[in-house]
């Protein structure tokens, strides 16, 4: 049986924080490997049975998508994927496209099509669990990094069917919970009249693991990723939502025509390094943060190629104070590596990003500085992601005195976000 845990209010420096519960359900904590960064995409999107050519995908750059899903995997999967190789996710990404990893593995019992495999009842957590480690290992296949979000594909049931409803809450929260021990952003797409209504309904359960990210489908022709019938506005709130609104049709562009469902997306997709060259005449340290005060781990020759994953804000190198974070988890300055841009970011690379959904029962205040004492500016609701670029020191909140420091430059303490580190740092996130 399960131990509930008692919240206990707590005043701060005049700023009312609420202690968390303990990282178990609903907020796993992700456990980031090396080299590990999260990517998210905001736009049009569309997905397709079978991932087209590259050189559909090259027609294709005339059309408003700039993000297509793919079926990388599971049992289930209906059509078969020539395409879909490690050299393919590379040149289409190289092309600019953002992937969004969908994985359909067991269905519902009482609902998806006759012939597809099913979760049993006394099986869905350890189905589920399998299904997250398949997932991942498909993905990895591919070229798909570590703190890439894949999608599990859950198809309509009757909702009314109860039993069936704990099947697929057992299966979808064991499925988060494997992604997460392996470093992976989880997701799950459902009908927004059945599935995703069952996630949100269990949204601050302490029974299941809460998904990083949904993605609905409802064929409205409506694009919004708010206003969901039943599902709050607060719910998924910070880059954790997609809709799957229209479905299969046809759309001709560059000349070449496919039959996709349209989406809008606002969340976590897949990870894929780029290569670069170093452009130095001498060998390149790669250090183990962003900065040269950090120890060379290892040099690259001049010339040579390097699989960058993101980029983070380092000490100033020449022109830039940009750093590129290797596989391997290593950073190396930007100065001397062929990226577009030789002073600021390049668009192509994702920033150095560690999402941790808030475990807070009530909103997380952000602050312009890390302490409770600076400035407050805005709040992330409860299981909304931190999206984590680094952390550094400030004001104690409970037993900690770390503090994350987001994408959007604001600072939450770490006391209330579900990193594997507390009450201290979270190795592979840099300091500030």
């Amino acid at each position: 049986m399960r131990r509930r845990t008692v919240l206990t209010a707590v005043v701060t420096a005049g700023a009312l924080l609420v202690a968390s519960p303990s990282v178990a359900e609903p907020a796993t904590t992700v456990r980031y490997p090396p080299g590990a960064t999260a990517t998210r995409y905001a736009g049009d999107a569309f997905d397709t049975c079978t991932a087209p050519s590259s050189a559909t995908v090259r027609a294709w750059r005339a059309s408003p998508y700039r993000a297509l899903g793919i079926y990388i995997g599971g049992v289930t999967r209906s059509c078969k994927q020539p395409e879909l190789t490690p050299g393919w996710v590379s040149d289409v990404t190289s092309q600019g496209w953002r992937l969004v990893p969908i994985y359909k593995g067991l269905q519902p019992w009482c609902g998806a099509r006759l012939r597809d495999a099913k979760i049993t009842p006394a099986g869905a957590t350890g189905e589920g669990t399998a299904a997250g480690v398949d997932a991942v290992a498909s993905a990895q296949k591919l070229g798909i990094a570590p703190g890439s979000g894949i999608y599990l594909d859950i198809e309509n049931y009757p909702a009314t069917d109860t039993a069936c409803r704990t099947g697929v809450l057992q299966f979808t929260s064991a499925y988060t919970k494997a992604l997460h021990r392996r470093g992976f952003v989880s997701g799950v797409y459902a009908n927004l009249s059945s599935g995703a209504q069952h996630l949100s309904q269990t949204y601050a359960s302490a029974t299941y693991a809460r998904p990083d990210a949904l993605w609905v489908a409802r064929y409205d022709r409506n694009p919004s990723l708010t206003g969901w019938t039943g599902i709050p506005d607060r719910r998924w709130a910070v880059h954790q939502r997609a809709k799957q609104y229209r479905g299969g049709h046809d759309e001709t562009y560059g000349g070449v025509t496919l039959n996709i469902d349209n989406d809008r997306f606002d969340g976590p997709v897949a990870t894929v390094a780029r290569s670069y060259t170093v452009t130095s005449t001498s060998p390149l340290n790669a250090r183990s943060a962003p900065t040269v005060r950090a120890r060379v781990v290892a040099t690259h020759a001049s010339g040579s190629s390097l699989p960058v994953v993101c980029q983070a804000p380092g000490s100033t190198v020449a022109t830039t104070s940009v750093w590129d974070q290797l596989t391997d988890g290593t950073y190396v300055t930007d100065h001397y590596v062929s990226t577009p841009s030789s002073t600021s970011y390049s668009a192509a690379l994702p920033r150095c990003t560690f999402p941790f959904q808030v475990t807070a029962p009530d909103s997380l205040i952000k602050h312009t500085g890390p302490g409770v004492r600076y400035a407050t500016a805005g709040a992330i609701p409860p299981g909304g992601l931190a999206w984590v670029g680094c952390q550094g020191p400030g004001s104690a909140v409970g037993p900690t005195t770390v503090w994350d420091r987001l994408r959007d430059g604001r600072w939450v303490t770490d006391r209330y976000v579900a990193s594997p580190g507390r009450p201290g740092y979270s190795p592979p996130v840099p300091r500030c």
